[in-house]
């Protein structure tokens, strides 16, 4: 689990889709997806997160079966090839979860933020994994239409709360629980700036908190940029808002570059104490 105010840990994504947003259908055999696990590694990835739904808006979602296909032979093969690696699963499905765990993953990162399967709590709980909750609302189909806040910090932090009280009546413990406020989840452009302006709030709740902003198209909308891949340098600035902020991980495609300006950021903002 990292500790707050520590190195901010950087989180390699692996998408195993064929629709993700700015990567679909590049890591679609497994001998691929564990080459490229092994540079990010080599980059300074501290973990990977695999995901075999994508969750962008719009997104078509597949059943469990389908996604336990997708992610555990590439899981399995990655375990094997980096024994030592932090391996996360990105999943809101309790049978996902409890699959990818069975066959080595570390960590569980819920978009549903235990809201779209409820069992995924419990099977975090009985595991005792850290347990990332992100913030979300409806499902791909209807999150946009849901993006309606009076103020969206605040209304963020009182349903990560809720979310966070769901999973500790579930059992999981406050130790394994990760906060991250999902960025372009049911928020605009103007809602996403309004939250990573706004992050030293809901850290200030004492729980660690993961941030993935990694070329999404908010970053787009201010950069006039359509491209995904074109959005490091906005994906950059926004690292940086967040270590500044006392974040503590960051989701990321882009390891290398990220882990430099993480370092560079840390240096700024979190300067070592005589």
């Amino acid at each position: 689990m990292p500790v707050p105010g520590s190195r901010t840990l950087v989180m390699g994504i692996l998408n195993l889709t064929p629709d993700s947003f700015s990567d679909g259908g590049r890591l679609q055999s497994v001998e691929r997806a564990v080459r490229v696990a092994g540079r990010m590694l080599a980059q300074g990835a501290d973990l990977l997160d695999l995901g075999g739904q994508s969750t962008r808006p719009g997104a078509e979602e597949i059943g469990a079966e389908r996604e336990i296909e997708r992610v555990l032979p590439v899981l399995q093969a990655i375990r094997a090839a980096y024994p030592e690696a932090l391996l996360s699963v990105d999943t809101f499905r309790a049978p996902v979860a409890e699959a990818a765990l069975a066959a080595g993953a570390d960590w569980i990162n819920d978009v549903g933020g235990g809201r779209r399967d409820p069992q995924i709590l419990k099977v975090v709980a009985e595991a005792g994994c850290p347990d990332v909750l992100m913030h979300s609302r409806g499902d791909s189909r209807s999150m946009d239409g849901l993006a309606v806040y009076d103020n969206v910090v605040e209304e963020v932090r009182q349903e990560l709360l809720a979310a966070t009280e769901r999973a500790l009546a579930a059992g999981v413990k406050p130790a394994q629980v990760i906060w991250d406020p999902g960025l372009g989840f049911a928020k605009t452009t103007e809602h996403n700036l309004a939250l990573l302006r706004g992050l030293a709030d809901l850290r200030s709740e004492g729980f660690p908190l993961l941030v993935g902003p990694s070329r999404k198209r908010f970053i787009g909308a201010v950069l006039e940029e359509p491209r995904p891949r074109a959005r490091l340098w906005g994906t950059a600035a926004v690292c940086g808002q967040v270590i500044s902020a006392g974040g503590s991980i960051l989701r990321v495609h882009d390891v290398g570059p990220v882990v430099q300006t993480a370092r560079m950021a840390e240096a700024l903002y979190r300067p070592p104490i005589d």
